[in-house]
């Protein structure tokens, strides 16, 4: 049984193409959010499969104040919930700190036996490799990639399969 679960490594991925959802040049989050909800079934195919969507805009209360997780899922094959939180613009080390507490929020509250640890991906308009790779988010729980609205050009898509191959086989060496 074991064997036939899904690593992390095959679920993350970046960037993810979201041309499907329409957007122009200007968007708020909530557009984001509301486009990607439109189109929930495309999304969940870009995503990959096995995805159960559970919540938009998952409101708890600590200490007092109000907090929302955009978008909240259940991956059956890797047995966890599975937070999205949008961000327009790029990737902030606080980002962070707030996607760490939600996930302990649901670890607490909403994770039921059986399941693993969730697990939570920051869907950024614009990341910083080094600062991804200095914070160690590639290791851990939560994970950054960057979102295209738009298909990007052909020697764009061919350059960051090459970085992906090349990841990839600095992975396998390192087992």
């Amino acid at each position: 049984m074991e064997k036939d679960k899904m690593s992390l490594d095959l679920f993350y991925r970046d960037p993810y193409v979201l041309d499907f959802l329409g957007l122009k040049d200007t968007y708020s989050e909530k557009d984001l959010e509301n486009a990607i909800l439109s189109e929930l079934e495309r999304f969940i195919l870009e995503m990959g499969s096995d995805f159960a969507f559970m919540a938009r805009q998952k409101h708890f209360v600590l200490d007092g104040k109000d907090y929302y997780m955009d978008l909240l899922f259940y991956h059956r094959s890797l047995r966890r919930l599975v937070l999205i939180e949008l961000k327009l613009g790029a990737f902030e080390p606080e980002h962070k700190g707030q996607v760490e507490l939600y996930l302990r929020w649901l670890k607490k509250n909403e994770m039921c036996e059986g399941e693993d640890d969730p697990i939570a991906l920051i869907l950024c308009a614009e990341k910083s490799q080094e600062t991804v790779e200095l914070m160690e988010l590639d290791k851990g729980s939560i994970h950054v990639a960057q979102y295209l609205t738009k298909m990007p050009p052909k020697e764009l898509l061919e350059e960051k399969l090459a970085i992906a191959i090349e990841n990839a086989k600095e992975q396998l060496e390192q087992r």
